[in-house]
């Protein structure tokens, strides 16, 4: 591609707005006024920011008097159901054909809480052989310009949820943002920021949910439904991570636990019960990096996290094909599961002494 040249959503100078060249003149306002038939898309495995900002914008552009719908590569946790009110949801896993056919019919792409096609793997070759507009909303790194027409990128916010609320204020009308609306919004920034323990130091974002509870919003009410809403396997099957595959290393600050794929079938895994188990590494004592290791399908997933200035997005990158934010990456290999975690095992002497050990706080070897 040439040079890419940015706007700035209003506002916010941390937005960038992508235009593909040639189209600097559209305005979301303008695209959403031109379509009918628009179809929402989220990433593989959506979790609760991608669940709560594609079911927000869903809601958004019903109240608008426009036909949208939402589509996933596959499920989402049950825990995340709510937020379908209308339970018009369709994953590609569950329903290929339909799904096919809905992005046929489509006259406008929307694309949130990913940054390339490639995100919704065996989904992105149907997304691609439609020519239309494709939209992305996103707040992760690198984003793949060439996949879209219009896109709003900000790393810094908490979470896509959080940036679809300022390009609601900033492009569209907040209005129409009723009670759903705003239930699916908080459900993503409070899922992505591990009920506000990270990526949420900044004025702006409780600015944003003061505002989304003037407008009705129930913030226990969501954090129940989230958090106090899991089935009696994936309670267990969390007991099984923390009680049998727990391993923590004091000496690199680092924990981590695992699970084969013959451990998900013996506790009936479905999709999204391990979101935010890698999270509880993080609670013990003098932990500052935590992964979590997945074995499914013939792939090795991976998720990383780390607290204060150690770069997780490094360490993904450099060693697991992955990436994402500086407190919050993942990978993917498809080596065995006993490969992977030796491998883990082997470089992390070095990435801890490059990039662990300086950031280190005197607490952290009390």
């Amino acid at each position: 591609m040439n040079t890419i040249s940015f706007t700035q959503l209003p506002g916010r100078p941390s937005c960038k707005v992508y235009h593909k060249p040639g189209q600097e003149k559209l305005t979301l306002k303008n695209v959403f006024d031109e379509a009918q038939n628009i179809l929402i898309v989220g990433h593989q495995n959506p979790d609760g920011d991608a669940v709560g900002s594609t079911q927000a914008l869903y809601r958004y552009l019903k109240i608008s008097g426009k036909n949208a719908s939402v589509i996933y590569p596959n499920g989402c946790a049950r825990n995340l159901l709510w937020m379908d009110t209308d339970h018009k949801v369709r994953n590609f896993a569950n329903h290929p054909e339909e799904v096919k056919r809905m992005v046929e019919e489509c006259d406008l792409l929307c694309v949130l809480d990913f940054n390339r096609l490639g995100r919704t793997e065996a989904l992105a070759p149907v997304l691609r052989s439609k020519q239309v507009r494709r939209i992305m909303i996103d707040h992760h790194l690198e984003p793949a310009w060439d996949d879209f027409d219009l896109g709003f990128s900000d790393t810094t916010v908490s979470s896509t949820c959080e940036l679809l609320y300022h390009v609601f204020q900033a492009e569209l009308d907040p209005a129409r943002i009723d009670v759903h609306t705003a239930e699916c919004l908080y459900a993503g920034i409070s899922t992505d920021t591990g009920s506000f323990s990270y990526s949420c130091a900044h004025k702006e974002l409780f600015s944003a949910i003061a505002d989304l509870i003037s407008k009705g919003l129930d913030t226990v009410k969501v954090h129940q439904r989230i958090f106090d809403n899991f089935s009696e396997s994936r309670t267990r099957l969390l007991g099984c991570c923390l009680g049998e595959r727990l391993m923590v290393k004091p000496e690199f600050h680092t924990a981590y636990m695992y699970l084969s794929d013959a451990e998900l079938r013996k506790y009936n895994y479905q999709s999204g019960d391990t979101e935010g188990i890698v999270n509880y590494g993080l609670s013990i004592a003098g932990i500052r990096f935590a992964a979590f290791f997945t074995q499914r399908e013939g792939r090795v997933r991976m998720s990383f996290r780390s607290q204060g200035g150690i770069d997780v997005n490094i360490f993904a990158k450099e060693y697991f094909n992955g990436g994402g934010h500086k407190n919050a990456a993942g990978g993917m290999s498809t080596e065995p599961l006993e490969a992977v975690l030796a491998k883990f095992e082997a470089v992390l002497p070095q990435f801890y002494k490059e990039h662990i050990e300086p950031h280190l706080l005197p607490e952290d070897f009390e």
